[in-house]
């Protein structure tokens, strides 16, 4: 890799983190950096066509899991990658975070299946920093219920929401070196203030 730096964007639905991609693309841009903004599922032409099936269609929970990686392995291949290798810095709405908690902690897949998963699609491959926007389940509800028409994963119950909630949390305990958990309770603009500070020792 060159001088390149890869940034993920994780929470659960309805915590706000979306809202931020386009400020911290604009602090680096700022900064001289050369910037690729991207999504999972997704990224690619492969990566949107499943994205449409995981977020609409029923399937079993390893079937889901597995189609998630597929798009990853081609997200990284096509997008991440070559964007990384040329010195760019790559902002990204999920990575193999958002596979712990949700198929790992929703769903209560294996967290050893889903080990195996990222060990085969990028071993050697972590984000420099993820920002894991964190709030109460009652808030992400309620934005979530004043938004878009709900997806698969966002008509989930509240306790599918906790476990995905407390797996993020454990992940950020596991992997402190990466993770910045973010308070998105508080105003945009005091979030916005921290992502500054954050942005400022990359």
């Amino acid at each position: 890799m060159a001088s390149g730096k890869f940034i993920t964007f994780e929470g659960i639905d309805g915590a706000g983190k979306s809202t931020h991609i386009p400020f911290v693309a604009e602090q680096l841009r700022a900064a001289g950096r050369s910037i690729v903004t991207t999504r999972e599922p997704g990224g690619t032409e492969l990566g949107e066509a499943l994205r449409n099936l995981l977020l609409h269609q029923k399937m079993h929970l390893e079937t889901e899991a597995m189609l998630m990686f597929a798009s990853r392995r081609e997200h990284l291949a096509q997008v991440i990658e070559p964007a990384l290798a040329r010195g760019d810095w790559v902002i990204s709405d999920r990575f193999t975070d958002a596979s712990f908690a949700y198929q790992g902690g929703g769903r209560h897949l294996s967290l050893d299946k889903l080990n195996r998963l990222e060990q085969w699609v990028h071993p050697h491959m972590q984000p420099d920093l993820t920002l894991l926007f964190d709030v109460p389940l009652e808030v992400a509800r309620a934005r979530l219920d004043a938004e878009r028409t709900p997806d698969k994963f966002e008509r989930e119950k509240a306790d599918f929401f906790a476990d995905t909630r407390a797996e993020y949390l454990r992940r950020a305990a596991e992997f402190p070196e990466r993770f910045r958990v973010i308070d998105s309770t508080r105003s945009i603009a005091e979030i916005q203030l921290e992502l500054k500070d954050l942005l400022a020792v990359l």
